[in-house]
């Protein structure tokens, strides 16, 4: 046990410490430097990397600014300054903010750093954005009557047997609750939008997904929606092209308005992701979609604003920033979907929230998708709405994605980082690799990423502390294949939206079986196959039996050495989550291969030409 210890610790200190010029010689003590910085390799890690011999990659910091200083001299392009970005240096980049831990995450007030107006200090919530807003009065106000219910329901859809549709609804595992809630659609053509968007549709898709099917009728009538929906279900659509329908119905925008439909979700990312889906389909309709966040220049969102939007989709700090400012307002919004509410919640947002949602009129149309249903979402949802219908598809238990491969290994901590080199090594001989690896501190994600990298292993990672510019210029690295490996901490992969995902790592088990299930939900995405492994140590033995369940839910192989575990820590924890360990939410409240395939080489040749190679290409 103590050897072990002993090697964890000098492990982590060959991370850090580099042998002055002194010792770079082949004196005794130099020697015994290098020798120490080899076996603080584990062993598992130190065969895999000799077998290999790859070529060192440059520091990811070291390379984004060679990228971005192209790009400004090149193209001129702005998001790669990191000079437009220095009023907000943590996650979501507060404006106003600095100091340490300055910018909330999304904007302001998150966990992540300083609040609205915060000089320093690592939360900001007491000073909270939108506190110079003005409650409204809206029983004072004269408010222009809003069309809400505009669903005609199609002759095949009125004529289809009851019997096909509770066959289809018992085969989805549709749970529908509500008063008078209309039938779904099974096709595209059947959900009365206008021809225009029902062939783009018909042009991307085969046919709707189970949520957009229970969703479009029920939105189109005008209702408030409860939605349970796990990622990667096509909610997007669900609630965005009811939304461009509705925004059509209503009076003509004037310069300057605010916009109709209001979409709040927790991260940039995901809000950038909504607006790519959304931009063509406001584009065929005529109408105009801008996006808001934290962490980027506020000059071209105001711009937007200022000229008028019809849909806006925007992170809450960001938002209340401009609602304070006065640089737009929300007294024209009759539809507001809160995307992703249980992490926004989870993300310390609730007062952003309502204060964002005073500013409302109380008559709108409001939808919540949320993958989980906890009683914070419960009570938010009674307050925000009235008469809904409540959606779930799959089971109200805490479940993963059936189509997911879950693979759980009990090993000790400094086993870690030898038996992922392994796999990384089985993982890039694949046809499809893009992995996704999750770890649990900002620090250890830029550890990990500069010893692999400098073992050749072509990593990226993203957290909090990454700018704008450097994010986006990772994300894109990613997405694109040329980098396959990304390292993220939990907070920053919410919202990764990249849908040919193959592999997750986690590389530090998560703190509830909640989050766990989140993390491996970012494989097998429309509806593909994905695996997901997972590294379980002793440490994380009250966690165990949560795990179990979903991982007997979905009928995975359970190790022996998981319910080992399990059993030891029963008598010390009762391993519950943070929701109390209640899983079902009423809706009432109730080991390497020998041969690296196309990276082999130190990915300095092969099919990539040395664009891996160090020093060499883009590196």
């Amino acid at each position: 046990m103590l050897s072990r210890v002993l090697v964890e610790t000098v492990s982590r200190l060959s991370l850090y410490l580099k042998p002055p010029s002194s010792l770079r010689t082949p004196s005794s003590v130099g020697r015994i430097f290098q020798r120490l910085c080899v076996t603080s390799t584990p062993p598992e890690a130190s065969s895999v990397l000799k077998e290999k011999n790859r070529q060192p990659l440059g520091d990811q910091k070291t390379v984004y600014h060679q990228v971005a200083l192209q790009k400004m001299r090149s193209g001129r392009d702005s998001r790669y300054d990191d000079r437009g970005y220095r009023n907000g240096g943590s996650y979501g980049g507060g404006y106003g903010s600095g100091g340490r831990g300055g910018g909330g995450f999304g904007g302001y007030g998150g966990r992540a750093g300083g609040g609205f107006g915060s000089r320093s200090g690592p939360a900001g919530r007491d000073q909270m954005a939108g506190r110079g807003l003005r409650e409204i009065d809206w029983r004072s106000q004269d408010l222009k009557q809003i069309e809400k219910n505009f669903y005609h329901e199609l002759p095949v859809v009125a004529q289809r047997s009851q019997f096909e549709v509770d066959r289809w609804m018992q085969e989805n595992q549709v749970t529908v609750h509500g008063r008078d809630v209309p039938r779904p659609v099974f096709e595209f053509n059947e959900s009365g939008f206008p021809e225009v968007l029902v062939n783009m549709l018909y042009s991307n898709f085969e046919r709707p997904t189970i949520i957009q099917s229970i969703s479009w009728p029920i939105a189109s009538s005008g209702r408030d929606i409860v939605s349970i929906a796990k990622t990667g279900s096509g909610k997007t659509l669900a609630f965005i092209l009811p939304g461009i329908i509705h925004t059509t119905k209503q009076p003509p925008r004037g310069r300057g308005e605010g916009p109709s439909v209001l979409v709040l979700l927790p991260t940039r990312e995901l809000a950038q992701q909504v607006q790519e889906v959304s931009r063509e389909y406001c584009k065929a309709m005529g109408l105009s979609v801008t996006c808001l966040f934290g962490g980027a220049a506020r000059g071209s969102q105001a711009r937007d604003l200022e000229r008028g939007v019809d849909v806006a989709i925007a992170t809450p700090g960001r938002l209340l920033d401009f609602l304070e400012s006065g640089t737009t307002n929300l007294r024209r919004c009759s539809y507001l979907v809160l995307d992703e509410a249980d992490r926004m919640l989870d993300m310390g947002f609730e007062p952003q929230i309502r204060k964002i949602v005073s500013q409302i009129r109380p008559d709108r149309q409001t939808l919540m998708f949320s993958a989980t249903w906890p009683k914070e979402v419960r009570a938010l949802a009674s307050d925000f709405q009235s008469d809904h219908a409540f959606l779930n598809v799959g089971s109200l238990e805490l479940a993963a994605n059936h189509n997911i491969t879950q693979v759980v290994e009990v090993v000790e901590e400094y086993q870690k980082q030898g038996r992922m080199m392994s796999l990384l090594t089985d993982i890039m001989n694949q046809p499809e690799c893009k992995t996704l690896v999750f770890v649990e501190t900002k620090r250890k994600a830029d550890d990990l990423t500069r010893s692999m990298r400098r073992d050749g292993w072509p990593t990226l990672c993203i957290h909090g502390d990454k700018n704008q510019g450097e994010r986006d210029w990772v994300l894109s690295e990613f997405k694109s294949g040329k980098t396959p490996i990304l390292l993220a901490t939990d907070v920053a992969a919410r919202g990764l939206d990249v849908d040919d995902i193959k592999f997750v790592i986690n590389y530090d088990y998560p703190n509830n079986s909640e989050d766990y299930v989140h993390r491996i939900g970012r494989t097998a995405r429309c509806e593909k196959k994905g695996t997901a492994y997972t590294f379980f140590t002793p440490s994380n033995a009250p966690k165990a039996r949560d795990l179990i369940k979903v991982m007997e839910e979905a009928n995975q192989v359970v190790p022996p050495e998981l319910v080992e575990l399990a059993d030891r820590s029963s008598g010390r924890s009762t391993g519950r989550s943070r929701y109390g360990g209640k899983r079902s939410y009423d809706e009432r409240g109730g080991g390497g291969a020998s041969k690296r395939g196309r990276y082999d080489g130190g990915y300095g040749g092969g099919s990539y030409g040395g664009s891996y190679g160090g020093g060499g290409g883009r590196w």
